[in-house]
């Protein structure tokens, strides 16, 4: 059977799809890593890697073998980390991977807790779209992700934290509240492709294709979105969290409801994780903080939950 060295050779070959930069990022020579997945080939027999495409791509044996790889690389981690604990020099690192429009409220939030939580362990933070998020869980690159729901897996172990309202930040207007009905005739100043509270409004508002011509800017920060609308009037959309942790008036974010449904929009704030982590207890430990920090009485009798899918 081929060595847990070869397996971290073909997993970083696979991530890479370059034996080069494959080899630097297991700090060995290239040849090294090349003769040693040949080696690995030979014993399977049968090619990993399809050598004479470009880029590098897997054969359909690749395809089927790599999943397997990555559950033996979570076991061989395993045995290492009892080794580690056994001897005393262990220290868990936890990588942690969240999306831009929960990051800027939940790290000020919860950082002091975790911190006291995990006093011996490393948490490594980083802000990640969704689609980014759920191949760094398949890759085995990321331990617990925090991102707006739903998301389905068999592979993944999915937590409900919160949910929260999304409103529309319109300063233009006095009414306390407005209609999907009424977003429709303002600019909208979405944020751009790949973040997940574009989508979802995009869903819920029915904001139709011609009105693409008409956005002239996207963007990333929403911040900077509530800025232009400052100046250049239309709208903007906020999670309920992210507008008190900007202190952001009541009166300049409103209320959003459909006149079909008199379903007001919302988003359901989940965690998730591989299934057999190693690591559960340190996850469950910021599952459960969330949790509590978020927990609030609200009537979510007309909430409706949006898709972050297109």
């Amino acid at each position: 059977m081929i060595s847990f060295q070869q397996i971290q050779y073909i997993l970083a070959i696979e991530e890479t799809r370059h034996f080069q930069k494959a080899s630097d990022l297991c700090f060995v020579t290239q040849p090294t890593l090349s003769m040693q997945v040949k080696k690995a080939e030979e014993t399977l027999g049968y090619s990993v890697f399809d050598r004479s495409s470009s880029p590098l791509s897997l054969t359909p044996f690749g395809e089927d073998l790599i999943p397997i790889l990555r559950e033996l690389q979570i076991d061989f981690d395993n045995i290492q980390k009892l080794v580690l604990k056994s001897s005393g020099a262990y220290t868990e690192r936890l990588r942690l991977a969240i999306i831009p429009t929960i990051s800027p409220f939940m790290v000020p939030d919860m950082f002091d807790d975790w911190k006291s939580l995990l006093p011996n362990v490393q948490l490594v933070m980083e802000e990640m779209k969704s689609e980014e998020i759920l191949l760094a869980l398949d890759r085995n690159e990321v331990d617990i992700a925090i991102l707006a729901g739903p998301v389905y897996s068999d592979k993944l172990r999915v937590n409900p934290l919160f949910k929260e309202e999304i409103k529309a930040y319109i300063p233009s207007i006095k009414e306390n509240e407005i209609s999907t009905e009424s977003l429709q005739k303002l600019h909208p100043w979405l944020l751009s492709k790949g973040n997940c509270l574009r989508t979802q409004m995009i869903h819920f508002c029915e904001l139709s294709a011609s009105k693409n011509d008409e956005w002239n800017y996207e963007g990333g920060n929403l911040e900077l979105l509530l800025r232009i609308v400052d100046a250049k009037g239309g709208y903007t959309l906020v999670p309920e969290e992210y507008q008190r942790i900007l202190n952001l008036k009541e009166e300049k974010c409103k209320n959003i409801y459909s006149e079909k449904s008199n379903e007001i929009p919302a988003r359901e704030i989940i965690a998730i994780s591989s299934k057999r982590s190693s690591k559960w207890e340190s996850i469950e430990k910021i599952i459960r903080s969330v949790q509590l920090f978020y927990g609030k009485n609200r009537d979510e009798s007309n909430y409706k939950v949006l898709d972050w899918k297109g």
